[in-house]
């Protein structure tokens, strides 16, 4: 099995590129990860929000596969605690997907037709996040996730 985290455009912050291309590396120890990018299109940013969200809908769908296991990060998700979401993880993984894919939408969300087309959703927080940090903070959490499943003292220190 892989993981993959699908986002839609480049990240722009230096530091979270550090911070992403850590936990990276750290989670392909345990599993092959890759990440699916969604370019963004300049011809996007002169969009509104609906339509914009239209656009990245269909890109987004365009890079997935039909064996893909889809898990929205989105904030009206399900919540879990982080020994919640290992368990969540070795589910996922117990079932046999060929891939496993974490979506993070853009800077307005998603749009009606993906929520329509993949139903199971992941909250990390009430909190509202950008949808960069989003990408850091769902990376640590699937690399914790790991470690709680293999047992190693990461989760606790």
């Amino acid at each position: 099995m892989k993981i993959a985290l699908a986002i839609i455009g480049q990240t722009d912050k230096g530091y979270l590129d550090t911070g992403l291309s850590i936990y990276r590396e750290r989670i392909k120890k345990y599993v092959g990860f890759e990440e699916i990018l969604i370019p963004e299109e300049k011809k996007w940013r002169r969009l509104g929000a609906d339509e914009r969200k239209k656009h990245e809908a269909k890109a987004l769908i365009e890079k997935l596969e039909s064996s893909d296991t889809v898990v929205l990060l989105d904030e009206k998700g399900k919540q879990y605690t982080s020994i919640e979401f290992s368990n969540f993880l070795q589910k996922k993984m117990n079932a046999g997907p060929k891939r496993l894919v974490f979506v993070v939408g853009g800077a307005f969300g998603f749009d009606q037709s993906i929520y329509q087309h993949f139903s199971q959703k992941w909250a990390l927080s009430e909190l509202t996040f950008s949808h960069q940090m989003v990408r850091l903070f769902a990376l640590e959490a699937i690399y914790r996730a790991f470690t709680i499943l293999n047992n190693e003292p990461y989760h606790n220190s």
